[in-house]
C-alpha cells in the first residue's frame, strides 16, 4: 500500500517505535533506481537474523521500493529507508515499510566540502561485542539514540560528525558511517571483529580498489593513526565518501586521494 509520507501507517504500539526493536537500511536512489539495493538487502537480512526477526524477503522489499518510487524523478537524488520492526509484539505480525525522500542538502554539502570530526569513546572494549550477541554488534538496529546524541555533541562543539573509539582507544566506526583511511599506500578500515557494522559502501570501495591495484587491509587503528594518515573518510550509502578535513580540531589534507576514492565508487 502506498500512502503520503506524512500519513500514519503503524500502530502506536509498534515495538519499533516504543522500544527501538527493529532494523533498517538507507539506500541511495540515483537516476530513479537503487543500484546498490542487493547489498543493503543482504545486510538487512543479517541484521534481522541477529534480532530474531523474520525477513519478508527480497521480493517484498523490491515491491515496496517499486511502489514508493514508481514516479520518483530521475533527476532527483533520493534515499529510501527500509524498516522491519517486531510490530505490536505478542505474536502480532512484524511491520515492513519503506520511506522515500530527497537526500538532504546538508548531506550533499558534506559530500562535496568534507567534514569536521570529533573522536569520542563508545565505552566498550574492542573485542567484547564479538562474544556478546545480546549487544547486537554488527546489526543495523533502530536503537540510534546514542548515535544521534554523539552527533548532537559534535554539532555543539562545531563539528559535523564523530568517530567512535573503544575503551582501549581502537577505532570503531562513525554513528552512521564506516571509517576508512589511507596510509603507506594502503586503504584501511577497522575489523568487523570489533562489533562494528559491515559497511556496504566500504566493501564496494575495497573491492574496486583491489581491482585497481590499490592494496587494502583491515587494521586495528587508533586516532593517532588517523592524524598520521594521508587521508581519512567517513563512508556511508547515501553520503558516499565524505573527506575528513578536520579531526579533533586539527586541520588535515587528503593528499589528493579523495578524487580517486570517489572515482572508484562511481564505477
Amino acid at each position: 500500500m502506498r500512502v503520503p509520507a506524512d500519513e500514519p501507517v503503524i500502530t502506536a504500539l509498534d515495538q519499533g517505535l516504543v522500544r527501538g526493536d527493529g532494523v533498517f537500511e538507507s539506500v541511495a536512489v540515483i537516476g530513479g533506481t537503487a543500484p546498490h539495493l542487493a547489498a543493503h538487502l543482504a545486510r538487512l537480512a543479517r541484521s534481522a537474523a541477529l534480532l530474531q526477526l523474520t525477513d519478508p524477503g527480497e521480493a517484498v522489499w523490491r515491491a515496496l521500493l517499486d511502489a514508493a518510487g514508481s514516479d520518483w524523478p530521475a533527476d532527483v537524488e533520493g534515499v529510501i529507508r527500509l524498516f522491519l520492526t517486531r510490530g505490536a509484539g505478542g505474536g502480532a505480525p512484524e511491520t515492513a515499510l519503506a520511506l522515500l525522500a530527497a537526500v538532504p542538502a546538508e548531506t550533499v554539502r558534506q559530500r562535496a566540502e568534507g567534514i569536521s570530526v570529533l573522536s569520542l569513546g563508545l565505552g566498550v572494549a574492542a573485542d567484547f561485542r564479538a562474544g556478546a550477541p545480546w549487544l547486537l554488534g554488527g546489526a543495523k538496529t533502530l536503537s540510534y539514540a546514542v548515535n544521534m546524541a554523539a552527533q548532537r555533541h559534535a554539532a555543539a562543539h562545531g563539528a559535523d560528525d564523530v568517530v567512535f573509539t573503544s575503551l582501549e582507544g581502537q577505532l570503531l566506526e562513525g554513528p552512521t558511517s564506516t571509517v576508512v583511511w589511507a596510509a603507506d599506500g594502503i586503504l584501511q578500515t577497522p575489523p568487523l571483529e570489533t562489533g562494528i557494522l559491515a559497511g556496504t559502501t566500504a566493501a564496494r570501495l575495497f573491492a574496486r580498489a583491489a581491482d585497481d591495484g590499490w592494496p587494502t587491509a583491515t587494521t586495528r587503528g587508533t586516532v593517532a593513526d588517523l592524524h598520521a594518515a594521508d587521508a581519512v573518510w567517513l563512508l556511508s550509502g547515501v553520503r558516499g565518501a565524505a573527506t575528513v578535513h578536520t579531526l579533533d580540531g586539527v586541520a588535515r589534507g587528503d593528499s589528493g586521494l579523495s578524487g580517486r576514492v570517489r572515482g572508484l565508487l562511481a564505477r
